[in-house]
């Protein structure tokens, strides 16, 4: 059997306290480790709380000491301390998923280090500072998050992510010890190859075997493999499975199947515990004249960037909230998820394996030099303390961060690229000179205009103009090569904003891939320029401009688009704007018209939606008896946000009304109370909207579509004043957390979008998580218990205990309406 010993366990050594101790071969499973904590504030009182915990989102909007940047959140010192007994095992490891940020964990009086980034993982072996078995420990973890506006979005604060515990015997695989991949794929057959980093902690030799067992999306074993381990005492090795396949199931985005490598040692007549690596067999590439290919297939990349917050929960965000999120994305077309700008955490990863989302998994935002926190354009001039960022500790810690990070991810098979970095040729400043864009010679907005310089000048400004300390070639082609130190089965690649530029300065040439971000118009200058080199969007507009580039040129692999949903922060100077508003989803869930432009555009099962607005208020006009723009081709430039439409049919007798319609069938109909308005066909269209000008009646509206005998149907119904309020859920409810929608709506029970109330709300026996209307301007505090509605809606989370529970909404001059939840919380 082929072994062979791999050394990336050991980059991470600085993190991992040394231990060489006997002690009982039987172990127990990874221990949940959310439970039991408390948390002070800034030295104040102590709260018993729950991890994964956020405090920032328990604030007030604070206009005056908030920023923008962070969505007007405060920050602070926190500490979290717990207790607990020490287990019978040789050996224990303290892991961490992600702790924003300046973390410095300290066991029974003993600091066990400090981890400055906030969304990379890292581990401590505990095994010789914990007290004896059954004894009790107390373990302190301080957060300074005091710079709270370090990030140009809210980043949270605290113990953010998940926190376990690792009871091992002393033989044992490590955290990060398993890596499987599937590095040939076919329809018939596929090869699996497993390398496994094997310890042997106690103080004598062993004579181990390691056992794994395959098994399929069922939980069937389909295969297994046994590989003779003989470790002496203190050693380590690392051991290679090669197991084939046999008519595989293949992850998908449309069937994400997963398999399982099960993995155990057994020595001396004692078995480990087994050891569960999840992963799917799946193949890719990316051609740099045909684009994408997932399992042979040649495909669209259909992606959204995502900021990791999860609106009114914080950045503590469970795992039931990212799944309705993630799921209305999947029925709107969406494949890919670009985790922006900074590592995902592990929950989330897994959800995007188990529904079928592509991954671009980041690093950083920020290198060796520092980006304005305020307005990202250019390495920061403020000296204030708060905006005082990541960069500060790059130099030290970049390597550590990235590789661990990997380390942690690398089994996921949602993940198909490593991104090492985004728009970061901004804070190096010979990079935005050598363009050509912004100096005396610059021939208009680098937006939309190719580069004024030709190749040849730029390479030559690049060698003429003095260099910083830091280099970005240099620096990207070090991050790339810690990323192929650990994995090599996925491509490197970064979010260039300047890329006429990253071509010519080195940065380029680190890479396997190059994003573009808001170039498209640069794509035909990529393939003539630089033909070798795979181009895809990685951020890009929600806008059908975007999309109609990608699809006219194979050779681009696809987009992420800005954003799949709104994000807290980099909302600098426009209170009471909170939010960045880019988002095909705000910031509750709620679907926008972007997010149905996108679908007309990415899905196949014929669709219509419908939209209005007054004329005087319209991007349309009236002109000879037509619906045309105001401004001629301004479709062909539209930026982040959607254009100010209206949700409903509530207007005054007789004015003119711009009805809008997205759709991907090729011809629709409007009907105004049963009688038709004219029949469009999209060919007619460039922009890709269906348009109508209608004399307002109250009534019903109607629009149909028309396709391959399909006829989808969408209808906007006048509403009168609110007379109840509607409730109901949306989500899986997994880990009994509830979505409730409440909706005004009028006697009728039709919906009322075009009105506003105030509700309130109150549980019984139940953890209101906090309540919000996805409206940008909401200042409410969101577990303040009160929102105004917006579009006649509002959203409040709700975590269930095992037993029956309910909550009362009330809202001036309305019935008070009552949710039981009855058993849904087991």
């Amino acid at each position: 059997m082929n072994t062979l010993i791999l050394r990336h366990f050991a980059l991470g050594f600085f993190l991992i306290l040394s231990a060489s101790c006997s002690g009982p071969r039987a172990t127990i499973h990874p221990t949940n480790f959310n439970d039991g904590w408390s948390f002070s504030l800034d030295g104040g009182d102590w709260n018993s709380v729950r991890l994964p915990h956020d405090w920032s989102v328990s604030f007030p909007f604070d206009s005056i000491k908030g920023e923008g940047a962070t969505g007007y959140l405060l920050g602070g010192i926190g500490e979290y301390r717990k207790t607990f007994p020490t287990s019978p095992a040789a050996v224990s490891y303290l892991y961490f998923d992600g702790v924003y940020n300046n973390a410095t964990v300290t066991l029974n009086g003993k600091e066990l280090g400090e981890h400055p980034y906030g969304y990379s993982p890292f581990y401590y072996d505990i095994s010789k500072v914990v007290n004896g078995e059954g004894e009790e420990n107390e373990l302190s973890v301080k957060v300074d998050h005091s710079r709270y506006a370090d990030s140009r979005w809210y980043s949270g604060s605290g113990i953010y992510r998940e926190v376990r515990m690792y009871n091992e015997a002393a033989l044992h695989i490590p955290p990060w010890g398993v890596f499987v991949r599937t590095p040939e794929v076919s329809g018939d057959a596929a090869s699996v190859r497993i390398e496994v980093q094997v310890l042997n902690k106690g103080p004598q030799t062993q004579d181990a075997k390691l056992v794994t067992d395959i098994l399929d999306p069922a939980g069937k074993i389909v295969a297994t493999q046994t590989s003779s381990v003989p470790l002496e005492a203190g050693g380590e090795q690392g051991v290679v499975q090669e197991i084939q396949l046999s008519n595989p199931l293949l992850w998908d985005v449309d069937s994400p199947q997963l398999y399982t490598a099960v993995s155990r040692l057994e020595a001396g007549g004692e078995r480990s515990r087994d050891y569960r690596t999840a992963f799917g067999v799946r193949s890719f590439r990316f051609d740099a004249a045909t684009g994408f290919y997932l399992n042979g297939i040649n495909r669209k990349v259909k992606g959204v960037c995502l900021h990791h917050d999860g609106g009114l929960v914080g950045a503590a965000v469970p795992k039931a909230v990212w799944r309705r999120r993630l799921q209305t994305l999947k029925e709107g077309g969406c494949n890919a998820i670009r985790i922006s700008h900074n590592p995902g955490s592990e929950e989330f990863l897994t959800l995007c394996d188990e529904m079928g989302f592509l991954v671009q998994d980041e690093f950083y935002d920020e290198w060796d030099y520092p980006k304005d926190k305020r307005k990202n354009m250019g390495e920061s001039t403020s000296t204030d303390y708060i905006t005082r960022g990541h960069h500060e500790h790059f130099q030290e810690w970049a390597k550590i961060d990235l590789q661990n990070t990997i380390l942690a991810h690398r089994n996921h098979p949602s993940i198909i690229q490593w991104s090492i970095g985004n728009e970061i040729e901004w804070t190096y400043p010979r990079q935005k000179e050598t363009t050509g864009f912004f100096g005396a010679d610059a021939n208009g907005n680098y937006f939309w205009n190719p580069p004024p310089y030709s190749t040849e000048k730029i390479r030559s400004l690049q060698e003429s103009i003095p260099r910083t300390k830091y280099h970005i070639g240099e620096t990207a082609q070090k991050l790339a090569d810690w990323t192929r130190e650990i994995d090599s089965s996925r491509p490197v690649i970064a979010n260039c904003i300047l890329p006429s530029a990253s071509y010519e300065s080195g940065y380029a040439d680190a890479l396997d891939m190059i994003g573009f971000s808001y170039r498209r118009i640069m794509y035909d200058y990529a393939k003539e320029n630089y033909p070798d080199l795979p181009v895809m969007g990685t951020e890009n507009l929600a806008q059908y401009h975007e999309w109609k580039a990608i699809m006219e040129r194979p050779w681009v692999s696809g987009t992420f688009l800005w954003t799949g949903i709104d994000y807290l922060g980099e909302s600098n100077g426009h209170w009471p704007k909170k939010q960045t508003t880019s988002g095909m989803l705000d910031l509750a869930g709620f679907t926008k018209p972007s997010y149905f432009m996108m679908k007309s555009l990415w899905t196949e099962e014929p669709m219509i939606y419908l939209t209005s607005q007054q004329e005087a208020k319209s991007i349309f006009k009236v002109e000879n008896g037509q619906v045309v723009e105001r401004k001629p081709g301004a479709w062909e430039r539209a930026l982040w946000s959607w254009h100010d439409v209206n949700h409903h049919w509530n207007y005054t007798d007789g004015e003119t009304i711009i009805i809008e319609a997205l759709s991907n069938c090729p011809e629709a109909e409007l009907f105004l109370n049963g009688k038709s308005l004219g029949r469009r066909r999209m060919a007619d269209n460039p922009d890709h909207i269906y348009k109508w000008a209608v004399p307002y009646t109250s009534g019903e509206l109607m629009v149909k579509g028309y396709t391959n005998g399909a006829s989808p149907e969408y209808t906007l119904q006048t509403s009168s004043e609110p007379a109840k309020l509607s409730l109901h859920t949306e989500g899986s409810g997994e880990e009994g957390i509830v979505h409730l929608i409440v909706q005004l709506e009028d006697a009728n029970g039709h919906p009322v979008r075009h009105l506003s109330r105030e509700l309130s709300f109150s549980v019984s026996g139940a953890e209101l998580l906090g309540v919000d209307n996805g409206a940008p301007t909401n200042t409410s505090a969101f577990q303040g218990g009160k929102v105004k509605t917006n579009n006649g809606r509002a959203l409040a989370i709700v975590r269930l205990p095992d037993e029956p529970a309910s909550i009362t909404v009330t809202a001036a001059g309305l019935p008070e309406a009552v949710f039981k939840f009855g058993e849904m919380g087991k």
